[in-house]
């Protein structure tokens, strides 16, 4: 088994996190944590969205440039 989060790094990793921060600090870590994902999933979902509603704006004005040349 090769590769970098084998189950025993996994292990060692939350085991150095714990002796770092603590039992006390690491409900609020997690919190924070997922807290980012959340907002960081959000602003992407929101780009999406705003990239689309970009693109209908242009086919909006492409339609209104054509209609004033005719």
């Amino acid at each position: 088994m090769e590769g970098l989060l084998q189950p025993t790094h996994l292990f060692f990793i939350l085991l150095i996190v714990l002796i770092l921060f603590g039992p006390g600090k690491l409900p609020e870590l997690g919190k924070g944590l997922g807290k980012g994902i959340r907002e960081f999933k959000d602003a992407m979902r929101g780009g999406m969205e705003g990239s689309s509603d970009k693109k209908e704006e242009k086919k909006e004005e492409n339609k209104a440039e054509e209609e004033k040349k005719s």
